[in-house]
């Protein structure tokens, strides 16, 4: 069983990472439906929440259905990140998240996310203030490096360890690489396997299959697999692999039916959560990856995007079950 300080999160756990602008309360909602052991808010802005910023603080919301869940913040001065982990902490999540991974540019560049990589002592130095300031576990999402000529990631998982977080999460690309070109695990595997480390090692990138989760748990050794993009839209990809490693055979693919199934699902909740107007516009985002391989499926996308009642959208969810079911297999 693995453990995040004294919070089990299952044999081998899969976790759903944490995406600006995706990683929702409606959207974590259908992923935990569909077999996500452990899930991540979308990060937080530390200076947004000191400062008591609406669109910070929204995402602080966390429901009891998704735990345990952690809270994600993210910045570069020590003062206010010691002061918006102990802010997170008091929305009570299980644990409290430092992203140091982000590569956008106006986070990196200055000095947040994965721009830290260029200054190693103050990462520590920055953990280890937040790691003193809250009680709940303290776990941390980086990369590999800032580019190929500065990755040091044993040293950064050696020295987060030493301050006391409780998990780390390693996406396989540098910041220089964004999300391009392939995730190199090699590099998670030498801090998995490093005779020193001893939390709990999570992969991220590329893993968009049963078959890849298997290999690469195999290969590096991972306690759990971080599964970011190949989620979105497709939030079935946690108990395929969990069906999968447990009995060598493939769940049959999600039908049509069940594609809008977890549209209404997702809709009702976002709906919910940021009302209607705001609700639908967010939800916008998500039709495209849902509805991925359909042939000729342009025209409802497009009612889809340009309706603003959530009766409207429902109304050409159920057209689409009508023309498409039974003449189309998803693939």
């Amino acid at each position: 069983m693995v453990r995040i300080g004294d919070i089990e999160v299952g044999d081998f756990p899969l976790l759903l990472a944490p995406m600006e602008d995706v990683s929702d309360p409606p959207f974590r909602a259908v992923c935990k439906a569909n077999g996500a052991d452990l899930m991540y808010t979308e990060f937080i802005s530390a200076e947004g929440l000191i400062r008591d910023a609406e669109k910070s603080v929204q995402k602080l919301d966390i429901y009891d259905y998704e735990r345990p869940i952690g809270i994600q913040i993210f910045g570069d001065k020590i003062e206010s990140m010691r002061e918006a982990a102990a802010i997170a902490e008091a929305a009570n999540p299980e644990i409290v998240d430092i992203n140091y991974g982000c590569p956008v540019k106006k986070v990196a560049c200055k000095g947040a996310g994965a721009g830290i990589l260029l200054d190693l002592p103050k990462m520590q130095a920055m953990t280890a203030e937040i790691v003193k300031r809250v009680n709940k576990p303290v776990t941390v999402k980086t990369r590999l490096g800032w580019d190929h000529k500065t990755i040091k990631i044993v040293e950064v998982a050696q020295r987060l360890q030493d301050v006391g977080i409780k998990a780390l999460s390693i996406h396989g690309r540098t910041r220089q690489q964004m999300y391009k070109g392939e995730a190199d695990w090699t590099h998670i595997g030498e801090v998995k396997n490093h005779p020193d480390i001893h939390i709990p090692i999570f992969g991220n990138g590329d893993i968009d299959s049963p078959e890849k989760a298997i290999e690469y748990r195999n290969r590096y050794g991972v306690d759990g697999i971080m599964i970011g993009r190949a989620a979105i839209g497709y939030p079935w990809i946690f108990n395929e692999i969990k069906h999968y490693m447990k009995t060598g055979v493939h769940l049959p693919v999600p039908l049509l039916r069940d594609r809008v199934e977890a549209v209404r699902k997702h809709l009702d909740f976002s709906v919910q959560w940021k009302g209607e107007l705001k609700g639908i516009f967010e939800m916008r985002r998500h039709y495209t990856n849902y509805f991925r391989g359909i042939p000729h499926f342009k025209p409802y996308r497009t009612r889809l995007v340009e309706s603003d009642r959530q009766i409207d959208i429902l109304d050409t969810l159920e057209e689409i079950l009508e023309e498409f079911e039974g003449v189309y297999a998803m693939a």
